[in-house]
């Protein structure tokens, strides 16, 4: 028996360093990826897919955005259970209340759903934005062993940083696999694929598509395809996300360092579904400051996103006296270049010094 895990498409999400034409794109493949996971249906032979939560951004989505996603889910071959995670919480109003296809099912409670004779799902949906319990642990601990294939879908995190009610409990959960009470525990909530425990059979399955930057976010993108044969689980990682979200780090000391540090940019593929943070660390001089800032100009348009992580950035402006000599500037200007350069702490003196090199450079 096959089946897809996936989990976090939270369509409707907005990523607020992507503008215009940058934010449709990222839009449309969030939502394209429902359709990528119907392919990889048909190619693997998946009985069903079971989204681990978070379908939906918020309950509060445009008529369009929800329009195009029932569309989607509509249009899949297999058979999808939904289940409400803590975004989109199976609340008076929610989302998941509203008539879906006929091939999609919302699991709204945890009495175990048989997809078939022989396989069950058994589901724990949250039904408030927050939960007081471990819903994993109420939804499996009245279940008894199972002849056939259960698996049960939650969502949520098995530790955290400060006591938190709604922890799942693994190791109940792992107790529960090597008793028969289900097969395989298929969660949601971290956006990056990762297996938890020692059975092998407790997964995130991640996002679909990426949404955060890789410092974070690891290994998103993913969608799982299960694989229970005669009580043995396999689960394999198929990549079906298209964009990338980078972090990019670098020392930047010399001429040297900043064509270094242009070249990974330049030779990252896919740019225009491809978000840059950068932090740049280091003292470069007025030509090599100069040509970073064009490379970066020209480089910026191409990437759906390229931007300076503030927090991380480092560089600092010191050109020494053999360039500022071969300026050859006189009068006004070099009085002028000579005052901005003892300033270049304060932003608006070290643009004010780029420019001027920029422009003395062009005029040699």
């Amino acid at each position: 028996m096959t089946f897809i895990h996936t989990s976090d498409f939270q369509l409707g999400m907005t990523r607020w360093f992507l503008e215009g034409e940058a934010q449709v794109r990222f839009n449309d493949d969030r939502e394209a990826a429902v359709v990528r996971l119907g392919e990889l249906a048909a190619e693997t032979g998946a009985e069903f897919i079971v989204v681990a939560g978070d379908v939906f951004e918020h309950n509060s989505l445009s008529k369009a955005t929800l329009g195009r996603a029932k569309e989607a889910f509509r249009n899949l071959p297999v058979l999808v259970y939904l289940l409400p995670g803590n975004h989109d919480p199976l609340v008076a109003d929610s989302i998941l209340r509203k008539p879906f296809a006929d091939n999609v099912h919302v699991i709204a409670d945890s009495t175990p759903i048989e997809v078939r004779e022989g396989v069950e799902i058994v589901g724990a949906p949250y039904l408030s934005k927050r939960a007081n319990y471990d819903l994993v642990q109420a939804a499996l601990a009245p279940l008894e062993p199972y002849d056939g294939v259960r698996i049960a879908v939650g969502h949520g995190q098995v530790e955290a940083r400060e006591s938190e009610a709604d922890v799942i409990d693994l190791k109940f959960v792992e107790n529960q696999i090597s008793e028969g009470v289900i097969d395989y525990l298929a969660l949601g909530d971290t956006h990056s694929t990762q297996a938890l425990g020692q059975s092998g059979r407790v997964w995130f399955s991640g996002s679909p598509e990426t949404t955060a930057f890789d410092d974070r976010e690891r290994d998103s993108g993913n969608a799982l395809v299960v694989v229970i044969d005669n009580g043995q689980v396999e689960v394999t990682p198929h990549h079906i996300g298209r964009w990338a979200f980078r972090a990019v780090a670098a020392d930047v000391n010399s001429d040297e360092d900043v064509e270094r540090f242009l070249t990974v940019l330049d030779d990252m593929p896919n740019k225009s579904r491809t978000a840059v943070k950068y932090g740049l660390r280091g003292t470069v001089g007025l030509g090599a400051q100069a040509r970073l800032e064009q490379g970066l100009a020209e480089l910026e348009p191409v990437f759906a996103s390229l931007r300076p992580r503030e927090r991380t950035m480092d560089l600092h402006l010191a050109p020494d006296e053999e360039e500022l000599a071969s300026l050859e500037l006189s009068g006004f200007a070099a009085d002028a270049l000579a005052e901005l350069v003892e300033n270049l702490e304060d932003p608006v003196a070290r643009d004010a010094a780029n420019l001027l090199f920029r422009l003395s450079v062009k005029e040699a």
